[in-house]
């Protein structure tokens, strides 16, 4: 199968394209950079792989949770893409995407994604039979207050996250209840895979379908939430 993926959810940018087993990718600056570099890196990734769009599949792209601005660049671009080139789309949660980052750790993963103004993003997830199943769909909340599924009581589990270093102290609870650290991101490798399983089972949308993940609507604190954070965090 020939795939290509984009995943501008985070600061940084993730490409990949596959052609059968082979596997082509690209990392990047991501944030208010990937627009400007998001078209020439997928360019140059299909020359690489000797691949046109036309050649291709379909195009997957991490639908969100996770930066508002990259998560609609990166819509935005695989739409185009998939618009010109006649081809479906293929949107995938990119807590998912962390999920399959830390599965040789644990087949019980609980996917956290800094969603920045002091909250995360969070999912539970399932890998049984080679197939992922979806616990707690994403959500936004506070890092010290993560929910786990009643299923996973006395068993551990993989935390897989970007905001250790920033959250660590915080995710304190959930360590507590069998959670261990799993430093991930989410990447476009991760992507390809789980774009082609969902490829398999009829799960792509036309460009006019596909829409980012929000999640949370506020994208910013005002200046006097942003006062009173810092009032909060020097206590």
């Amino acid at each position: 199968m020939k795939l290509l993926a984009i995943d501008c959810s985070t600061e940084q940018l993730s490409l990949a394209v596959a052609d059968g087993e082979q596997r082509w990718e690209h990392a990047g600056e991501g944030g208010a950079h990937a627009s400007a570099s998001l078209l020439p890196a997928i360019m140059g990734l299909l020359d690489k792989a000797q691949l046109s769009l036309k050649a291709l599949d379909a195009i997957a792209f991490g639908r969100g949770p996770g930066a508002f601005t990259g998560l609609r660049t990166a819509c935005a671009v695989a739409q185009g893409l998939a618009l010109g080139a006649n081809l479906p789309l293929v949107p995938v949660d990119t807590l998912l995407m962390l999920a399959v980052a830390a599965s040789s750790h644990s087949p019980r993963v609980l996917s956290v994604l800094d969603a920045r103004m002091g909250q995360v993003y969070v999912a539970a997830y399932e890998n049984t039979a080679q197939a992922w199943t979806c616990l707690q769909a994403p959500m936004l909340g506070s890092p010290s207050a993560l929910q786990l599924p009643a299923t996973w009581h006395a068993q551990d589990f993989a935390l897989a996250s970007n905001a250790h270093a920033l959250y660590g102290q915080a995710f304190a609870a959930a360590f507590s209840q069998g959670g261990f650290a799993v430093p991930a991101w989410p990447t476009a490798l991760a992507l390809l895979d789980l774009a082609a399983a969902a490829y398999a089972r009829g799960e792509t949308v036309t460009p006019a379908q596909a829409l980012p993940l929000y999640v949370r609507d506020k994208v910013a604190l005002t200046t006097a939430e942003r006062a009173e954070d810092g009032a909060a965090r020097n206590l």
